[in-house]
């Protein structure tokens, strides 16, 4: 990094109350349990709500629910309904979904690459 931390967030930071507000907002709502592993499910293609519920254990059908209507509301997935008997709905990440899992990714492979040090940090803070 060519520049000293302090520097670059007060490039990138913007220091209003109502955006640290909604930064902090809205990294509570992808920073749950599940929304970024929902996301990662879509980013082969559309998908059912119930190949989504396979491909995750453990999720229970009320929290896929509930995280697929969070992430439509942020214009993260979208929803599609067709009018078939029996009905039929997919799910698809959207543009800004894919522009969100793929910076999240460089997270994901910080915190995998310094997991032991993490780790060794936490054990001996116990």
């Amino acid at each position: 990094m060519d520049k000293p931390i302090r520097e670059v967030m007060t490039d990138v930071c913007d220091p209003e109350e109502s955006r640290v507000a909604f930064v902090r907002d809205l990294f509570g709502r992808l920073g749950d349990k599940w929304s970024v592993r929902t996301l990662n499910q879509l980013a082969d293609g559309p998908l059912r709500f119930t190949a989504v519920m396979n491909a995750m254990p453990g999720i229970s059908h009320r929290i896929l629910t509930v995280t697929l209507r969070t992430l439509e509301s942020d214009g993260m997935v979208s929803r599609t309904a067709y009018a078939e008997t029996p009905p039929r709905v997919e799910y698809a990440l959207t543009p800004l979904g894919e522009s969100f899992l793929c910076r999240s990714l460089s997270l994901v492979a910080w915190a995998q690459d310094h997991q032991q040090e993490i780790e060794a940090n936490r054990a001996a803070r116990r």
